[in-house]
């Protein structure tokens, strides 16, 4: 079956059954699948079509270079390296901490690892480091340059990709975790000193057994962030 054959899901499906996936099938994704995937995702908006995005794919032996080297990294030194840029509040805050806290429960939960088992806790934070034994990652950079608006661009750029993932049959999950170790992604990809390793993210087929991957975390309602001034 061809590309331009397969049968697509509407937009609302796609936006609905988009997950972060951490389980993934280990079968391949055909090259010209991640190809089409950013031939839609580069028409996402962007201000004064600057789109500030970069990305490098890997896949086969690189791939798997860039996970050993770094779980290496996660397992021998996790404290001799830092994130490049702050995801997250510095001080948390209400809503966002019970947010959190109640998604991390879930995860950690369906992914069976005890309350203050340590090491089960590291096991599982160091699967984002294997994408999640999917077997195409992506790695996305932009220019120190930008601000504010680039940066707004950059997430605009990766939910579209996700969207049309799905619009392809697969299945993806963002990870901002790779950014503590942009030092060593930066050995085996081409990412110019210039620019910040904004994440990483896992595409492929998801292991729909795996339970895991019926995390779906409840999403506030229309009226708590809305406020509609209808006259």
């Amino acid at each position: 079956m061809t590309i331009e054959n397969k049968a697509s899901p509407s937009v609302a499906d796609a936006i609905l059954t988009r997950r972060s996936v951490r389980a993934f099938r280990p079968d391949p994704v055909p090259r010209a699948l991640v190809e089409k995937m950013l031939d839609l995702a580069r028409y996402a908006p962007n201000g004064s079509n600057i789109q500030p995005w970069h990305v490098y794919v890997v896949a086969g032996a690189t791939r798997d270079r860039v996970c050993q080297a770094i779980l290496a990294a996660d397992r021998d030194n996790p404290d001799g390296f830092e994130e490049e840029y702050h995801y997250y509040p510095r001080d948390w805050f209400e809503p966002l901490l019970g947010r959190r806290r109640a998604l991390g429960k879930a995860l950690y939960g369906l992914a069976n690892v005890p309350k203050g088992d340590i090491e089960a806790t590291k096991r599982q934070q160091a699967r984002n480091y294997v994408f999640f034994d999917a077997p195409i990652g992506l790695f996305f950079s932009i220019d120190k340059r930008n601000q504010y608006g680039g940066w707004m661009d950059m997430g605009g750029f990766l939910q579209t990709a996700m969207l049309a993932a799905r619009g392809l049959g697969l299945h993806t999950c963002p990870q901002q975790s790779f950014s503590k170790y942009h030092r060593i992604i930066r050995d085996h990809v081409p990412i110019p000193e210039d620019h910040v390793l904004v994440c990483g993210m896992a595409v492929g087929y998801a292991d729909e057994d795996a339970a895991v991957n019926r995390l779906m975390p409840e999403k506030a309602p229309v009226e708590e962030f809305t406020a509609f001034l209808w006259d």
